[in-house]
């Protein structure tokens, strides 16, 4: 459902989005890869600024586990820069669910748990499902480091035209 929103302080419970800063989430994980993509892209509208990552890993077992994990990365990027009120934005409607309803997700169990303690240190955290064409930085953020044939991770503060290519 688009512009579901779950927005947690203590607990999980559907609420408006907070105005401010927010940080947009992507996998992209394929079947016949053997790499899978995670990337965010962090907007901040009172200063102008951005901050991005984007990274890859060995494919993970499902589509879903690769999005939790650029989800838990994302938000210990946002603590490591103080950045402690932050609205989560993903076109994956199954991970807005997740997050607001972990006991229904018992294989994910140990992934949730690591969510639940990023989760708890932020004073502000809300996660709202977009659209997939809103969410176009974050998507070619991983796209472009799920191609890459050798390790990639990425934290800047200026979004890469591309990635290098191998020599």
């Amino acid at each position: 459902m688009v512009g579901e929103i779950v927005h947690v302080d203590n607990s999980t419970h559907l609420g408006p989005v907070p105005s401010g800063e927010w940080c947009q989430v992507d996998g992209a994980w394929k079947e016949t890869e053997c790499r899978a993509g995670l990337g965010w892209y962090n907007f901040d509208p009172e200063s102008g600024s951005t901050l991005v990552g984007a990274s890859n890993l060995r494919r993970r077992l499902s589509p879903l586990q690769t999005e939790l994990e650029t989800l838990i990365w994302a938000m210990q990027s946002m603590l490591v820069h103080n950045k402690q009120r932050m609205n989560f934005q993903t076109d994956c409607a199954q991970l807005v669910k997740m997050v607001s309803e972990p006991a229904e997700w018992p294989a994910f169990e140990i992934l949730l748990e690591e969510m639940e303690k990023c989760r708890k240190m932020f004073q502000a955290f809300s996660i709202t499902h977009i659209p997939r064409k809103k969410n176009t930085k974050a998507d070619r953020l991983t796209q472009s480091a799920r191609d890459q044939p050798h390790d990639v991770y990425n934290i800047n503060s200026v979004p890469p035209a591309s990635f290098p290519e191998p020599i």
